[in-house]
């Protein structure tokens, strides 16, 4: 693997030594250097566990240490020669500050294990564990063997009606609607000799379709008493810290959705690595909080009905619920697996991603494309990848390049790991390209939910045609999909065969944690350095009708009433009344479009418009519709609309409560129809009852 010291230290700002076995002969450098007290960055994730066990044992060792791959990445590849922008890139990025700390989920787990499976099987399983975690079985059938004579767990049976929970919180439902009581069953096997429909297997559980009620067991079983068809089915509920599913691949899994809750695992009954991640999780754990969240500018309900509803649709964890009675959501941090899909489609960013922010983030790319563009680096690739499987994957594609078995990842192309490929979205993609990037490729591999694939290309559908429509030709932002080094390679190469306009100049300001305002702020950008005239450019950019967070409103003014009932559902301010007169005004900057307002409408006059428009306009205020107003028949102060009065006077009239002066009054303000009502002689007062 080429290195040009010299190189790097002069795109670092400092002078760098090259070691070559820093973790053999050299390893006292290594050791010098964490007893400095500045930060040390190790270009070497081989060794890493060698490198923290050296530091332990070196007296004095202070400097904080990290770990940069420098070779799988880059140095590895037939590109090598090239990739020295690009090491200096990830060298520059792994000397910034970790993410500082932020909120904690906490789990606690006493190892109170349940299995759910074949007798036969659970009980197998349970031998392999049972020596560290209190098991209980929940027979779901004999499988093969039936159950061992001597029971030494625990057994449950009946039909489960419910699984809720997550590690350390796991509450199990079901109906005891058998009539052996597993509790007083001896396992003598005496009612399975006895039965002559062979209705009893070796679970210890009858299979009433089969029973034609001879009640045989029922006579060899009257010792023990565990045999009782008349007994009721009876509802029973117990806890648990751990769940282990045997149930695969013939039956239906207790959980249903992509991600699973911590603590519940599925076994196949081959892959030991699973038993022995169950034997770790006895203890306290905890994650981070991966999300934040602010009502205030959450676009989901108003007034119970529900507009955006994107984090609810897309969780694959199903933590996320709708709570309109509240005007908002409820996201459960215990189930929360950390993706940030849903902070991808929040419109408002009224969900975040907490960690790290996107504002360290954004600080990381602008680190990698400024020092790469420094060092003298073209047409840089951001390739967003998980740091699991999307990970291995570019290392797994770096050693086939070192074999000469690959190309390996090209000198253009930076990796950057995530969390979750779904937590970067459309604010920190165009971002990206702002601060110089030709493309932001996203690489999903057999990890991500379909809802989460579907989700990303449609945010990367509003940020292509944003970028196209500014003029900036070729393909900027896309998913690559790819499960293997060699599908991966190809691809990466594929890359390479197009040629993207970006702007001249690269962006200087600083991703905010607002969603809002980072979009802003790479909108200016990208429109102030778009390629094409200002004379040229269209009004408005049209963008896709799924999943663009900006856009107008049309308002049919032949149906508009002006009653004003979208003014108080729109979240974001973007829809506002005017004081003085009846009007409906508009500022489509703040538009999010989340529909509250077409939901909302009584009359169906509004509908949604998703575009980019790029006059001055979509920051200033301006009348969507507006009416003549009414005046009061009685002491002729303004109030409402003509047509909104006229309107409620065509509807009321056929009723028997506004007849006569009743009707008379809804053309009255608010103060005089109180005034004619107390002045009619002809109307029944409360003093005269």
């Amino acid at each position: 693997m080429p290195l040009n010291a010299k190189a790097l230290g002069e795109a670092l700002h400092e002078d760098l030594i090259l070691h070559s076995t820093l973790c053999r002969r050299d390893a006292g450098a290594f050791q010098k250097a964490i007893q400095s007290g500045q930060d040390v960055v190790v270009a070497c994730t081989q060794e890493q566990r060698l490198f923290g066990d050296l530091g332990q044992q070196t007296e004095g060792a202070v400097s904080p240490i990290r770990f940069v791959n420098i070779r799988e990445t880059g140095g590895w590849s037939r590109d090598a020669a090239k990739a020295s922008p690009k090491i200096a890139a990830l060298l520059a990025a792994a000397r910034l500050p970790d993410p500082p700390p932020v909120p904690t989920v906490t789990y606690k787990s006493t190892g109170r294990l349940l299995i759910i499976g074949p007798l036969d099987q659970a009980e197998q399983a349970a031998a392999l564990v049972s020596d560290v975690l209190d098991v209980t079985l929940f027979t779901q059938g004999p499988g093969n063997a039936g159950g061992a004579q001597a029971r030494r767990y625990p057994v449950l049976g009946g039909r489960i009606t419910g699984l809720t929970g997550w590690l350390g919180a796991f509450e199990l439902q079901w109906s005891a609607d058998n009539p052996i009581d597993l509790d007083l069953c001896t396992r003598c096997n005496a009612c399975v000799a006895a039965c002559p429909e062979n209705a009893i297997g070796l679970d210890y559980q009858i299979d009433l379709a089969a029973c034609q009620s001879h009640r045989a067991c029922v006579k060899v079983c009257q010792v023990a008493g565990a045999i009782d068809f008349t007994r009721d089915a009876t509802a029973q509920s117990e806890r648990f810290d751990l769940v282990l599913d045997l149930r695969l691949p013939t039956a239906t899994p207790t959980f249903l959705q992509h991600a699973l809750p911590q603590g519940y695992l599925r076994w196949d009954g081959r892959d030991l690595g699973t038993l022995l991640k169950l034997r770790e999780l006895v203890g306290e754990f905890e994650k981070p909080k991966f999300f934040a969240y602010k009502q205030k500018l959450c676009a989901h309900s108003r007034n119970e009905t529900v507009g955006c509803n994107a984090c609810v649709d897309i969780c694959s964890a199903e933590a996320i619920a709708s709570d309109k009675s509240r005007q908002q959501i409820k996201v459960n941090p215990n189930l929360c697996v950390g993706c940030g899909a849903c902070t991808t489609v929040c419109p408002t960013g009224a969900l975040t991603y907490a960690y790290p922010s996107a504002t360290e983030q954004g600080t990381k790319l602008k680190t990698l494309l400024s020092t790469y563009a420094a060092a003298g680096g073209k047409d840089a690739v951001v390739l967003l990848h998980s740091q699991e499987r999307g990970q291995s994957l570019v290392e797994e594609l770096g050693r086939a390049a070192q074999l000469k078995l690959a190309h390996g990842v090209p000198a253009n192309v930076i990796p950057v790991a995530l969390w979750h490929t779904a937590s970067t979205g459309v604010d920190l993609w165009l971002s990206a390209i702002a601060y110089g990037a030709s493309q932001v490729v996203v690489l999903s591999t057999d990890e991500e939910a379909p809802q989460y694939l579907d989700g990303l290309q449609a945010q990367m559908d509003v940020a292509q045609a944003i970028l196209r429509g500014l003029g900036y030709t070729g393909t900027h932002v896309q998913l690559l999909r790819a499960n293997h080094p060699t599908a991966l390679d190809a691809a990466l190469q594929a890359l390479g065969q197009t040629r993207q306009k970006t702007p001249a100049v690269a962006a200087r300001f600083a991703v905010a944690q607002e969603k809002r305002s980072t979009l802003e702020m790479a909108l200016d950008h990208l429109t102030e350095q778009a390629l094409m005239p200002v004379a040229e450019r269209p009004a408005a950019i049209a963008l896709p009708a799924v999943g663009s967070p900006l856009g107008t409103i049309e308002v049919n003014k032949d149906r508009c009433t002006l009653c004003l009932s979208c003014v108080s559902a729109c979240p974001a301010s973007a829809l506002q009344d005017n004081p003085q007169l009846p009007q409906l005004r508009f500022i489509e900057k703040n538009c999010v479009q989340c529909g509250l307002c077409a939901t909302t409408c009584p009359e169906d006059a509004i509908t949604l418009q998703p575009r980019l428009l790029l006059t001055p306009e979509r920051a200033q205020l301006r009348v969507l519709n507006e009416a003549k107003p009414w005046a009061c028949v009685r002491c002729s102060k303004p109030f409402g609309t003509v047509k909104a009065i006229e309107a409620m006077l065509g509807k009321l009239s056929g009723h028997p409560m506004f007849q006569g002066e009743a009707l008379e009054r809804l053309k009255m303000c608010s103060d005089c129809r109180v005034i004619d009502l107390y002045s009619a002689e002809n109307e029944t007062k409360v003093t005269d009852l």
